[in-house]
Formats: C-alpha cells, sequence, structure tokens
C-alpha cells in the first residue's frame, strides 16, 4: 500500500513513516500543505494522512481542493483539534477523523478499514510455546527444556508479544506500543537493550536459538529458528 503522510511535526511524522514502512507499506511524506498537493496530484495513492493544521495550506483547505479535482483516495485527518464541530467538519470530506495524541495501531487500523487492508492481531491465550520454551500467563512462568527461567517483568511482557506472534517479524514500534505503551518514538536503544537481555536468559546455553533479529524489520521467534 502507499500512504501520503502530510504532516509538519517531524517526531509525529517519523513514528508514523517508521511504523507503516516497517509494516511493509510506501510512504511519502510532505511538511506543509502546498507539498502535499502537491505529491497528492502527482501521483496515485491508496491513503492518505493529513495533519489539519498545517503551516501555508492548512490540511481542511488542503483536502477540500483535492476533492474538487475529483480525488477521491480515502483519507484521515490527524489534529490536536477535537470540539465536535472540527469533527463534523472534517468528516464532510475526510473518511476518518483522528485526535492526538493517538496510538499507532489505533491508526494502522483506521486506515485498514478505509481501504479494507487487514490488519490481524492473533488471539491470546493462556500458554504459548515456541520449541522447548513455554511461557504460561496465567502462572507467570517462563520456562526452557523443562528449566524455569527468571525474567523481569518487562521482560516477560517482550516476550509474551513475540510469543503471540509467532512465526511473524515483530517490529520496534509495535515492541514500543505494546510493550512499552509509547505512542512515539523514544530514540533510545531501549528495545535493543531489552531484547539482548532476554536473549541470554532464554536462548544462551541452550543450544539453539528461538529470538532471532530479521535486519532492517525487527524479531521473530518461531519453532523452526
Amino acid at each position: 500500500m502507499r500512504i501520503l503522510l502530510v504532516e509538519d511535526d517531524r517526531e509525529t511524522a517519523d513514528y508514523i513513516t517508521r511504523g507503516f514502512r516497517e509494516a511493509g507499506h510506501v510512504v511519502d511524506h510532505a511538511a506543509n500543505g502546498q507539498d502535499g498537493l502537491m505529491l497528492a496530484t502527482d501521483a496515485a495513492y491508496d491513503a492518505l494522512i493529513i495533519d489539519r493544521m498545517l503551516p501555508g495550506l492548512d490540511g481542511y483547505r488542503l483536502l477540500s481542493m483535492l476533492r474538487a479535482g475529483g480525488t477521491t483516495t480515502p483519507a484521515i485527518f490527524l489534529t490536536a483539534v477535537g470540539g465536535i464541530d472540527d469533527r463534523v467538519n472534517g468528516l464532510e470530506i475526510a473518511e476518518d477523523y483522528l485526535v492526538k495524541p493517538f496510538a499507532f495501531a489505533e491508526l494502522q487500523a483506521r486506515i485498514g478499514v478505509m481501504t479494507r487492508e487487514k490488519f490481524t492481531t492473533p488471539a491470546e491465550d493462556s500458554e504459548y510455546t515456541a520449541g522447548d520454551l513455554t511461557l504460561n500467563r496465567l502462572k507467570r512462568t517462563v520456562e526452557r527444556g523443562g528449566e524455569p527461567i527468571p525474567v523481569q517483568p518487562t521482560e516477560f511482557r517482550l516476550l509474551e508479544f513475540l510469543l503471540r506472534h509467532k512465526g511473524h517479524v515483530v517490529t520496534r514500534t509495535m515492541l514500543l506500543e505494546n510493550v512499552w505503551d509509547f505512542n512515539f518514538d523514544p530514540k533510545t536503544n531501549i528495545v535493543e537493550t531489552h531484547v539482548s537481555r532476554l536473549r541470554a536468559k532464554v536462548d544462551r546455553g541452550f543450544g539453539r536459538e528461538l529470538i532471532r533479529t530479521v535486519r532492517g524489520a525487527g524479531y521473530i521467534i518461531d519453532d523452526d529458528a
């Protein structure tokens, strides 16, 4: 899927762009309304993500001009303005309206509804396994080969999330939102540090590594690691 993001806040733009690119989508970014208008009229997109308050040409005027020109691409407004009147006006020309701050997972889900792109989340079980590794959510225990492994609460949540998505690549953005509840990129190596610590506990000394790094994408855990 190809997405156009028109957002003047650099941190927000970087976070959204990273999240969708990690999920395998193409994202073009414009930092102001004029550039967004130019990109939207020069290329075909599957979805538009537009900040309502933009320098020069604001998001409402931008989308109004695109609609007047015949553009029917599904669009969602991002804004810190959440009044009823603002929402109603925005929804007259856009398919959706999301108030800041927001979770990337919610934005992704709303884009999925707009474009009928399916973003699935695995159902929760009481116990997860990968090879000879077992995590029990109810007992809050981790074992490998029948040997108990002591883990810290954050390490438990990290391992649980990896196991819930066994066989699929888990991106850094997904981990930041679901393990640390960060709706932004803190620009630290917090994910890498905790994955390294977790590996030292569940992989080291067991002869076979279950947690693997997928370069440029994220991490994966599966039975065939």
